[in-house]
């Protein structure tokens, strides 16, 4: 016949028992507040820092009286910010974009034109590839729709004066974050083999991890001006 435990001893084991069970709930409520700043919070930040930056571009696109706009398309390559990303398929509204791809850039909510280890072409150059980087995930994750793009959709760069008006022709959902093929002036991994006027978006995948990497490839089809009521072009009405 078993012997029941002591009394005393029921009691210490309650208590481990409870103490352990706050400490889980504990542990638990730390993590959900984490995985909330991540994935929330920084996007708030992140939005209103990118939003900020946006603004200070187009004050200065507006050119005041008496000013000349400046001779060349290059001249608007600036830290603050060279133009706009707008990607229909990935209803995210107007993106920033700016030099680099490191996380300094990149945390602000915008997309970041490659600088290292291939730099990238910009739109005005007459061959090359703009190849772009943008979170999936917290920090504004500009590119988390990435995977709704499709072939023969329409990537849209608004500068100062033009409207670069590209078409999706390729996309690699999954490769190493160091294929830096991808972003090379001829992607040969889309399938093209000859210089031409070629965009490439890029982030992490799969969602919540940096594992692989994303990849859309667009081509130029043509250019506009921009008028004096910056008319948007058919693919953004």
């Amino acid at each position: 016949m078993s012997r029941a435990a002591p009394p005393q001893s029921r009691s210490v084991l309650a208590g481990f028992l409870s103490l352990l069970g706050e400490l889980l709930i504990t542990v638990g409520l730390v993590l959900g507040l984490f995985v909330a700043y991540s994935l929330w919070w920084t996007n708030v930040l992140a939005d209103q820092q990118a939003s900020a930056r946006a603004d200070e571009v187009r004050r200065q696109w507006q050119t005041a009286p008496g000013t000349k706009a400046p001779e060349a398309p290059g001249a608007l390559d600036t830290q603050g910010g060279i133009g706009f990303l707008h990607v229909p398929a990935m209803d995210n509204g107007e993106v920033l974009v700016k030099p680099g791809t490191s996380p300094e850039v990149l945390n602000d909510g915008v997309a970041g034109y490659y600088t290292a280890p291939v730099k990238a072409a910009l739109p005005w150059e007459e061959k090359g590839n703009f190849t772009l980087a943008a979170h999936r995930d917290g920090h504004g994750a500009k590119f988390h729709d990435i995977d709704k793009v499709k072939n023969g959709d329409a990537i849209v760069f608004e500068t100062r004066d033009t409207w670069y008006v590209y078409k999706v022709f390729a996309e690699l959902r999954q490769t190493s974050k160091y294929d830096v093929d991808v972003i090379n002036p001829v992607p040969k991994e889309s399938g093209r083999t000859a210089p031409g006027r070629y965009i490439t978006l890029t982030t992490c995948t799969p969602v919540y991890t940096s594992k692989y990497r994303y990849v859309v490839w667009g081509e130029l089809v043509r250019t506009e001006k921009v008028d004096a009521g910056r008319t948007l072009p058919a693919e953004l009405r």
